[in-house]
């Protein structure tokens, strides 16, 4: 980017990024990868954890095990914000005992650790910006839900709850802590969106459930921007939802990706008793109903880029909004 007088300012963008130091955990997540991508464009100075250490030239890897509660404590030497993505995929394998308490501890566990090495080494660490998910709501049916609304009772809810709980510790530190209640993040590879389009694919697309529950979706950009933005607020804190300001029921969802893929939808839906007998407990993640507010996000000054689920479509699939 240019000045009138035609010089470039991304030295100076650079030199004002030079006093925040960034920690990045699930660097290697989906919207890990785009976040660290937007954050070294824009000249931070990044590091990053990792069971297994990234090589980079762009920026600097440290190891850590949060099931053994090992850590380089070198990762936290002038860290000023750490953003912790970390965790289990909710949609790995069946939700028996096991996965379920490793998809929490993945989430708490390494949060923990997290504080333990900053309260020890994080004497720079002025943010800790974590990610959480809508799911914390659980079933809300068509209510609009703000980030005042309350907690759910299924296991993604208590997931969520633990997950913060974990974050808000970093509060006794006197650190800033941001907590973002991430939806269905839509990538082209990754994510969610590759399950829900397989069937539209194969010619067999159909609303699931009723097919009128609400999807908190947003694009991969506006996922990884949010967290950005967070970090560049000084007075940035507590909680956010975070989801396109225009959520659509799954019916709308399926009939949308279908016109971007040019497949049709069969006229009926898939039962929800269906679902429970293929999925078990985890068919509660496309039956729930999550009708999110971001107004809190938008009165805080965040843009999205992509409003409307079929431009964010339209970017994933590589077309534009003429071709589709």
């Amino acid at each position: 980017m240019k000045t009138a007088s035609g010089q470039t300012i991304a030295p100076l963008v650079r030199y004002l990024h030079m006093s925040e130091r960034v920690l990045i955990t699930g660097a290697s997540g989906l919207i890990g990868r785009e976040l660290v991508k937007q954050l070294l464009t824009s000249g931070y100075e990044l590091s990053v954890l990792s069971r297994k250490p990234l090589a980079s030239a762009a920026f600097k890897s440290f190891s850590w095990d949060p099931e053994e509660g090992k850590i380089d404590t070198e990762a936290f030497r002038n860290v000023t914000t750490v953003i912790h993505l970390a965790g289990e995929p909710i949609s790995n394998g069946r939700w028996t005992n096991e996965q379920k308490r490793r998809v929490i501890d993945s989430r708490v566990k390494s949060a923990k650790l997290l504080y333990e090495t900053a309260r020890e080494h994080g004497t720079a660490l002025r943010h800790f910006i974590s990610a959480s998910g809508v799911g914390y709501y659980g079933n809300g049916g068509d209510e609009l839900l703000t980030e005042q609304s309350k907690a759910g009772k299924d296991f993604m809810a208590r997931c969520c709850i633990e997950w913060e709980l974990a974050a808000d510790q970093f509060r006794l530190l006197g650190v800033r802590v941001s907590v973002l209640r991430t939806g269905v993040v839509l990538a082209k590879d990754g994510g969610a969106l590759p399950t829900l389009a397989l069937p539209v694919r194969l010619f067999a697309g159909a609303p699931l459930g009723s097919g009128k529950q609400w999807i908190p979706w947003l694009h991969i950009h506006d996922a990884a921007s949010a967290y950005r933005f967070l970090l560049e607020q000084p007075a940035a804190a507590g909680i956010y939802n975070l989801a396109a300001p225009f959520p659509v029921t799954n019916e709308a969802f399926t009939r949308t990706v279908a016109r971007q893929l040019h497949r049709p939808v069969w006229p009926f839906r898939v039962p929800e008793a269906m679902l429970k007998l293929v999925l078990g407990e985890k068919s509660i993640l496309p039956l729930v109903s999550t009708n999110t507010s971001v107004q809190k996000l938008l009165d805080a000054g965040f843009l999205f880029k992509f409003t409307h689920l079929k431009d964010a479509l339209a970017s994933i699939y590589g077309q534009t909004a003429a071709d589709s």
